[in-house]
This record gives structure tokens, sequence and C-alpha cells, in this order.
């Protein structure tokens, strides 16, 4: 079975917490950034709902004006399940720009 490479974004993201993708029924490992477009500092969580509970990957953290916060920092890696589902929220209102890098169907 070959890899399977899949990019996810999100556009001006706010206090709504934005979907960004939902895991099929291949395991996905997966790399996330999330931007701060804002002119001011904002905290922003990522977190992964399994169906009942959300799992926070991170929670309120800053992210000064025009940065770039790597949740997934030092080669650490997230295994999101099938149905499991990631999103992203921050405290001010279209502040974010996040994009989330998946390989799944790993042989």
């Amino acid at each position: 079975m070959a890899q399977d490479f899949t990019r996810y974004k999100a556009r001006l993201t706010g206090t709504s917490a934005a979907t960004l993708f939902t895991a099929n029924s291949n395991d996905t490992i997966v790399g996330i950034s999330v931007a701060n477009v804002t002119g001011s500092a904002v905290n922003a969580s990522v977190f992964i709902n399994d169906g009942t509970n959300d799992f926070y990957l991170v929670k309120n953290a800053p992210i000064p004006s025009g940065s770039a916060l790597q949740v997934l920092d030092g080669g650490a890696k997230v295994v999101v399940q099938s149905g499991d589902i990631l999103k992203v929220v921050s405290d001010t209102a279209s502040s974010l720009d996040t994009w989330v890098s998946t390989v799944d169907a790993i042989s």
C-alpha cells in the first residue's frame, strides 16, 4: 500500500472551532502549523474530538502577532484514528490560518 499525503487548511479561524478534518478508516499521522494573522497577540487551542470528548494538543497557547505555532514540534507525532475530528479555535475573531499535513495508508 502506498503512502497517502494530504493537506487541510482553515483560513481566518476565530472564536468558533473550525473542523480541519475527520480521520477516515486509515490511522493518520499529523503535523500542524497555526499562524496569527492579526496585529495583536492571540491565544489558540488545537484539539481532537473522539466523538465524545475533546483532547487538547495545545490549549490557549499565546501566539504573538505575525508568528506561528508548530503544534507538534521536535518530531512529535500524533496518530488520529478513524472518526477523530481535529479542530482549531482562537480567542480572537478571524485571527488564525492553520495548515495540517497528514500521511496515512502507511505500509
